[in-house]
C-alpha cells in the first residue's frame, strides 16, 4: 500500500493492512504453549514458549531456556505466518538476548535461533499437550526407588552416578556438585513420598516426570515465591512457609496428575491441585505427552534422601 493508500484509509476510518491483519484475529493459530526442541551440534535441548494476547492486536508471551526459570518475551511479532520474538537472558553465556525466528505450519513452527555466545542453531516446536485428567486415580502401594544398599534402578544424566552418588545406610546422598541422578523407568501419574535432609545453603531439586521441577532450597523464613523450597520452580509458589531449617529431616510428598500438581511439604499442603503450564529449566525433553522419570538435581547443592518411594494408578 502506498502512502497516498494509507493516508487515504485513515481518512476513510479504515486501519492499513497490517492493522487490519490483527483485527481479524491474525494470531489465533499462535496462541497457546509450545514444547520446542533445539538442535545444537552436541545434541538437543528442550524449551518451552507460551503466547497470548497483550490487547486485541499485540502479542505478549512467557519463554523457559535450556537452564533457569520462566520470563517474559520481550518482543515478539507475527505475520504471514513468520514469527520472530527477542527473549532477555538468564543464565545464557555470551550474550544479550536470544533470537528466535520461525515459520509456522499447522501444528509446527520450524525456524533458526540466535542463542548461547550468538551461536545460530536451528529449532522445532510443537503444541503442547493439553494432559487433562480422564478419571480420578485409584493409587496402587507405593514401591521404593531406592532399594537401600545401591543404586539400582538409577543412572546418571551425564556421566556415571558413583561416586558422587552414594547409598549408605539406607540413605541416598550427594555431598556436593554432582551428576543429576535418573530413574531408569519412567512414569505418567503418580504420588512421589521423599524425605530429605539438606546442609545450609543448598540447593537442589526433583524432577516429576523429568521435565517439571519441584525446588528443593534452604529457604525456611523466607518470602514465598515460585523459587522457594516447594514451589514448582519459577511457574508456581507455595502458598505457606513450611519448610525446616537446615539440618533437619522434612517430608515432601508431591501427586501428579495430567498437569495438576499437588505438594504437600512437612504436613502441609503448599500446592493443591494447581496446573503446571510448561517445563522447567534443566528439563530432559519437551516430550509433555510421553511418560517420563523421576530426576534428582545433582548438580547444584548436597543433600540426603531416605524413604523414596512412588505409587501410581491401578
Amino acid at each position: 500500500m502506498t502512502p497516498a493508500a494509507v493516508l487515504a484509509a485513515t481518512l476513510l476510518g479504515a486501519a492499513p493492512a497490517a492493522a487490519q491483519d490483527r483485527q481479524a484475529g491474525f494470531a489465533d493459530d499462535l496462541l497457546g504453549r509450545w514444547d520446542l526442541t533445539v538442535e545444537t551440534a552436541r545434541g538437543t535441548y528442550p524449551s518451552w514458549l507460551e503466547v497470548r494476547l497483550r490487547t486485541e492486536t499485540e502479542l505478549m508471551g512467557r519463554f523457559v531456556g535450556r537452564v533457569g526459570s520462566v520470563r517474559h518475551v520481550g518482543d515478539i511479532d507475527f505475520a504471514a505466518g513468520r514469527l520472530s520474538f527477542r527473549v532477555p537472558m538468564q543464565y545464557e553465556p555470551g550474550t544479550d538476548e536470544l533470537v528466535f525466528e520461525g515459520t509456522l505450519r499447522g501444528d509446527r513452527i520450524e525456524g533458526t535461533a540466535l542463542v548461547e555466545n550468538a551461536e545460530k542453531l536451528r529449532f522445532t516446536a510443537v503444541r503442547a499437550p493439553v494432559l487433562a485428567a480422564s478419571r480420578r486415580a485409584e493409587w496402587g502401594a507405593p514401591a521404593p526407588l531406592v532399594d537401600g544398599a545401591d543404586l539400582a534402578g538409577w543412572q546418571g544424566r551425564s556421566g556415571p552416578a558413583a561416586p558422587c552418588w552414594e547409598v549408605a545406610d539406607g540413605i541416598l546422598a550427594t555431598r556436593g556438585r554432582c551428576t543429576d541422578l535418573v530413574t531408569a523407568a519412567v512414569f505418567r501419574d503418580f504420588r512421589l513420598h521423599a524425605e530429605l535432609k539438606l546442609p545450609p545453603g543448598s540447593n537442589s531439586g526433583i524432577y516429576l516426570r523429568g521435565r517439571y521441577e519441584v525446588q528443593i532450597q534452604d529457604t525456611a523464613g523466607k518470602a514465598l515465591d515460585p523459587l522457594r523450597m516447594g514451589g514448582i520452580y519459577g511457574f508456581i509458589a507455595p502458598s505457606v512457609d513450611a519448610a525446616r531449617p537446615a539440618g533437619e529431616w522434612q517430608t515432601l510428598d508431591v501427586e501428579l496428575v495430567g498437569r495438576r500438581v499437588t505438594v504437600v511439604l512437612n504436613g502441609t499442603t503448599i500446592i493443591d491441585g494447581q496446573e503446571i503450564p510448561g517445563i522447567t529449566g534443566g528439563a530432559l525433553d519437551s516430550d509433555e505427552g510421553a511418560p517420563g522419570p523421576i530426576m534428582l538435581q545433582g548438580d547444584h547443592g548436597a543433600i540426603e534422601l531416605r524413604n523414596l518411594t512412588i505409587a501410581v494408578p491401578r
